[in-house]
């Protein structure tokens, strides 16, 4: 049984009901539909969604994701132009954008990605831009392909312990993420990366991966809570107090992050507009 402090009450305004239609008549794909963001409902009533590039099928199998495998399609060339005009409908100041993993296109999509961001920003002429990109299999050609277009925060997130990287995300490599972190912050970005937490991993574990992210000189971290989206996938080891994701925010600080955002519903891209970039 989940405990109280996982406990939402999810309901509707017409503010959450907006945007839905916006989502639906573009036919765009959101995470926090696909991932079963518990979020979703908060989120969504302030008008704020994390909308996914590349379709919602990906060429990997994360054993704690719910974004699901199956045909892939090539990319929809409207979609930069449609995501670009559903920010604008959505009011964003702040757009945040993600993508499953496509191993299968060259690049790994990054072109498509950078097209949508140049499209956002001519459509959106004010609005600052978060992305959350995969690993890219490591290419330096797609981290500078993204990166050209300057989003105003690069993240990609490390996901889980070094230790559990087998377990939870087979097809991926903990050094490599590090890399892609490094890499882009040689480049110039502002950094941030993400964990969920209660798969299985200590707190010492949690410590030194920040460390670790530290070490690549990353700005911003965040750390949430594991839930189980289906039975088939990771179970639950164990539900993280409040106190926990706490010490995470003060032990993060005292690192060197610029600005760390830790707490039970916490996912990579929740209340990113208010966490405090100037000066980044």
């Amino acid at each position: 049984m989940k405990p109280d402090w996982l406990k939402v009450k999810y309901t509707v305004n017409e503010d959450f009901k907006a945007l839905r239609e916006i989502v639906k008549q573009y036919n765009l794909h959101t995470v926090c539909e696909e991932a079963r963001c518990p979020n979703q409902g908060e989120c969504w009533r302030r008008r704020t969604a994390t909308l996914m590039l590349l379709g919602n099928v990906c060429t990997r199998n994360c054993r704690f994701c719910a974004v699901g495998n199956g045909k892939l399609l090539p990319p929809d060339p409207e979609e930069p132009r449609k995501i670009g005009n559903a920010v604008k409908l959505m009011g964003l100041k702040y757009a945040v954008i993600t993508s499953v993993t496509r191993d299968d296109l060259p690049n790994g999509g990054a072109t498509h990605w950078a097209e949508t961001i140049r499209e956002i920003r001519r459509q959106n002429t004010d609005c600052k831009i978060e992305v959350l990109v995969p690993d890219f299999q490591g290419s330096i050609n797609a981290l500078e392909t993204v990166l050209a277009t300057e989003p105003d925060v690069f993240g990609h997130n490390l996901e889980t312990v070094k230790h559990l990287y087998s377990q939870a995300r087979p097809q991926a490599d903990y050094k490599q993420s590090l890399r892609v972190l490094k890499e882009a912050k040689q480049l110039g970005a502002v950094t941030k990366t993400g964990i969920m937490v209660g798969l299985g991993e200590t707190k010492k574990q949690v410590l030194e991966l920040m460390q670790d992210a530290r070490s690549v000189d990353c700005d911003i971290f965040t750390a949430g809570q594991y839930l189980q989206p289906t039975k088939s996938h990771l179970p639950v080891e164990r539900y993280v107090h409040p106190d926990e994701f706490e010490l995470y925010k003060t032990e993060g600080l005292r690192m060197g992050f610029r600005a760390v955002m830790s707490a039970p519903l916490v996912r990579s891209s929740y209340h990113a507009d208010e966490l405090n970039l100037s000066g980044f």
